[in-house]
């Protein structure tokens, strides 16, 4: 029996948690805590106490008790029938089996589900070979495509079968658990030397964790497309929701959860000593972020607080951070190169000034090449090329199964609704087509075109993850307010819309409907504040307790009375679309808000205890306008890409949330709340070195900051890295037919599968008008054996072809004019000019490809 095996101390740890976490939920006593009434077993017992002490805030609003009874006996049952069950720890049984969560993901069924799928294919394998066959099925599922940063559950995952890589890990962790091995996702949350993260997987084998890419699968463990760059990493970490005591370094502190540091199992590292002292010199406590560049802005991929004496350590990669400090005294930031000393001394402020700007390189740690001697062989290469093929076709076929353009023309035709608009919908909702085609079918002919505006105001994942429930809660909770004097600009995204930030879609409106009295209705239409005062007494705000926030549904929330402050905002904007109010959390700030009087007006939750460290709820307002500068040949700002903005909230700055990529930002006042600001660009180079300037400046309250954005300028120089000679290219022409024009050539060998080759043809798709106007030619390749599907061509430079490599004969003729050549990483990517000559080389993953092709063939 585990109970006999898990030591007192942490016993009691377990019970004091899970009693804490038990009065915070007192609210929902009865669906939550209901079940400890049944027969349970202690070992059930246990671990089900063990999951509610570590449990996010927003599960104990949003799921009730049976749920989390049937995982505990369905994740011991899977214990007894795999034949390493027994082989495995208490300790690591609990912390990387047990979990029902991966990351922010919506919880389902999915364990259930994948168990009866998978359990045949690995039951009588080897933990390794178990490991590798989950992946191959996970390959069957899903694979890779850049989305916004909810995080859709694994089966929602399986439906659609395309995802980012924190969806893709998330299944594939999900998966390895149900097949009761242990399993967690690794993170770099910020890489140095390009603008992008990444997730991956490690598991669990008789005694030894090894790493994978999920849904990526290689021959072996250990092996995968990031491992090359996560040796430039600066931390690879994990979440662990528990007082986790393992061998690893912990990176946070952090009373819910814990935070473990795994770059030593990838990068060259060390530990730094940070120093924190006062303005006479004298050591002193504060809170550390460790800050990398990263999207244009300094990001925290860790936060430490230091000991009394104002130490903190930190163990980290070869590269420069941004270090900053911040107690009640003040706060101060210097940037560091590690490998320049063991112990850095910050010196906090109570007044910074850093007027004018400051101009820094943030250099990332050296390329390492891979010196292993235990490559992958041949034919365990060759065996996954043939697992991998079949997983594509497998997983095509599913595919083949999604509504198509006829089938969408005929329902509109049907329906009498726009046919271009109905496939735009079923065609984005991918495997959810029937939930989304019924729910068109049943409430066309009742409300007319308002289904089909409700589906058009979500957002992707929306349409693939809500059900028929949901959409007609939201349809027929909406459309009665539609007779209010409102422009249907604003009924649509801030009344019909049940999207507010980044949570899971649920029913709420008949639910607020139902609980709020008739006089308050009245009430809170005529004076929506009215509403935001009900909150602030009835919901009580608990912050730091969750990783993620803004997680819970609006009717959790309400029920459960208590939540984090975004959350609890999210709530408000919902309740206030119940009773037909326009709502919305303002885009910037995300501060909640409502229309009246024709104007947006700041919800003021002024009755709530303000929670340490958050900015205050009303502020003043003010105005930046931004302006080019006059330096020629500047680069367009895109927001997120070379540059951010970010407000000084205690002691903190906190980048504002423009949309990605944004380029209209010139010569118009933007509204933005009072303050100090910081203006931070960035130059990134080939190398992954970013040359940033930063630029304070202060927003006068109803005053307008003028700002203008300024780049620091990269001297750019187009070496010979080598010369293709008349006899390889001879052999290249006839394989291919290739011809240089006078502007030269791209040429790309591609693994379409994975997810490098995925990032550089959506550059070149961003990249069309300037690659379109620079006239040359781009040629995409790919070898027989990676030649796995079809290859969209749409959006991509009029002058692209792609073709099939046959035999690698191409590849390897152009191989001896190729530097470092490492023929395990994809994408290859040369420019040769119209001597012949390679006038760039990348190889293998790194984000900036495009933009690299761009300023190379504007420089040759």
């Amino acid at each position: 029996m585990m109970t006999s095996t898990i030591d007192e101390q942490l016993l009691q740890h377990i019970e004091e948690k899970f009693q804490y976490k038990r009065n915070l939920a007192k609210h929902r006593e009865r669906e939550l805590f209901g079940v400890f009434e049944q027969a349970l077993t202690d070992e059930e017992c246990v671990l089900l106490k063990f999951l509610y002490a570590y449990m996010p805030l927003h599960d104990l609003a949003d799921y009730d008790g049976e749920f989390f009874l049937a995982h505990v006996r369905r994740t011991l049952q899977t214990r007894e029938l795999v034949p390493w069950g027994s082989r495995i720890p208490d300790y690591m049984f609990m912390n990387f089996v047990l979990p029902y969560r991966v990351n922010n993901e919506n919880i389902d069924g999915n364990r259930e589900v994948i168990f009866h799928e998978l359990y045949g294919r690995v039951k009588d394998k080897s933990m390794k070979d178990a490991i590798l066959e989950t992946n191959y099925w996970c390959h069957e599922k899903a694979t890779y495509v850049g989305t916004d940063q909810r995080t859709v559950s694994p089966l929602t995952l399986m439906r659609t079968a395309l995802g980012r890589c924190g969806e893709q890990s998330t299944l594939a962790v999900a998966a390895l658990r149900s097949m009761g091995i242990p399993a967690r996702q690794c993170y770099t949350p910020r890489w140095a030397h390009c603008d992008s993260n990444h997730a991956w997987v490690e598991a669990w084998a008789d005694g030894e964790w090894y790493f994978l890419g999920a849904c990526e699968p290689e021959g072996r463990l250990n092996e995968g497309w990031f491992k090359a760059p996560s040796r430039r990493a600066m931390l690879v970490n994990t979440r662990v929701s528990a007082d986790y005591n393992g061998p690893e370094e912990t990176c946070s502190n952090h009373p819910w959860y814990t935070e473990i540091n795994l770059l030593g199992n990838y990068a060259p590292h060390k530990t730094i000593t940070i120093k924190v002292v006062n303005e006479k010199g004298k050591p002193t406590p504060a809170e550390v972020h460790f800050q990398m560049y990263n999207f244009a802005e300094f990001y925290s991929v860790s936060t430490l607080p230091t000991d009394e004496n104002g130490v903190v350590k930190f163990t980290t990669g070869y590269g420069d951070l941004l270090i900053h400090v911040r107690n009640d005294q003040g706060y101060s930031y210097r940037k560091i190169s590690v490998g320049e000393a063991d112990v850095f001394e910050v010196a906090i402020e109570s007044n910074l000034d850093h007027a004018g700007a400051l101009d820094w390189d943030m250099v990332p740690p050296p390329e390492i090449p891979d010196k292993s001697d235990d490559m992958m062989t041949d034919e365990e290469r060759h065996s996954n090329d043939n697992r991998v093929q079949h997983g594509t076709a497998t997983r095509a076929a599913f595919v083949d199964t999604f509504w198509n353009a006829e089938q969408a023309e005929a329902l509109a035709q049907e329906l009498g609704l726009p046919a271009e608009r109905v496939w735009k919908i079923l065609q984005t909702a991918r495997g959810n087509c029937p939930e989304i085609a019924s729910f068109l079918q049943e409430q066309t002919p009742r409300h007319g075109e308002w289904a089909l505006k409700l589906l058009e105001s979500l957002r992707e994942k929306d349409l693939q993850d809500t059900m028929v429930p949901s959409l007609v809660d939201h349809l027929e909770g909406a459309l009665p307010y539609r007779d209010r004097a409102m422009e249907e600009s604003l009924f649509v995204p801030y009344v019909l819309c049940p999207r507010v930030h980044f949570e899971m879609i649920a029913p709420y409106r008949t639910f607020f409907q139902q609980e709020i009295s008739d006089a308050d209705k009245v009430l809170y239409t005529e004076k929506p504040q009215a509403l935001a005062e009900r909150l602030a007494q009835e919901i009580k705000i608990v912050n730091d307790l969750d990783r993620y926030t803004g997680m819970a549904a609006p009717e959790g929330t309400f029920a459960l009375k208590c939540a984090d402050r975004l959350s609890r905002d999210i709530c408000f904007v919902a309740m206030a679309r119940s009773l037909g109010i326009p709502a919305r959390l303002e885009p910037l700030n995300a501060l909640p808000q409502y229309w009246q009087a024709g104007e947006w007006h700041d919800a003021s939750f002024h009755t709530e205890r303000q929670e340490a460290g958050a900015a205050p709820v009303e502020a003043a307002g003010g105005c930046i306008q931004f302006s080019r500068s006059d330096n020629e040949g500047e680069q367009e700002a895109a927001y997120y890409q070379n540059f951010t903005i970010a407000r000084l909230e205690n002691g903190v700055y906190r980048t504002l949330t423009f949309p990605f990529g944004e380029k209209d930002v010139y010569d118009k006042p933007i509204e933005v709340m009072s303050g100090e600001y910081r203006l931070t660009t960035g130059t990134r180079l080939s190398d992954g070195t970013v040359l940033v300037r930063l630029s304070c400046f202060t927003v006068p309250v109803e005053d307008v900051a003028l700002v203008p954005i300024v780049f620091r300028k990269e001297e750019v120089h187009v070496p010979v890295l080598g010369t293709v000679t008349e006899e390889q290219w001879r052999v290249i022409t006839e394989a291919a037919a290739l011809e240089i024009p006078q502007q030269g050539l791209v040429l790309a060998w591609l693994d379409p599968e994975r997810e490098p080759s995925k990032h550089i043809a959506r550059e070149l798709r961003e990249l069309k008008s300037e690659l379109d106007e620079w006239g040359g030619r781009i040629a995409l390749m790919v070898e027989e054996q990676r030649n796995r599907g079809e290859f969209n061509m749409e959006g991509l430079p009029i002058r692209t072809s792609y073709d099939e490599d046959a035999e690698g004969a191409c590849l390897q003729a152009i191989q001896p004019s190729i530097t470092e050549w490492n023929g395990q990483e994809y994408p290859l990517v040369l420019i040769v000019d119209q001597q012949y000559r390679i006038r760039y080389q990348s190889q293998g993953y790194k984000l900036g490809i495009g933009a690299d092709i761009v300023k190379t063939v504007k420089n040759m």
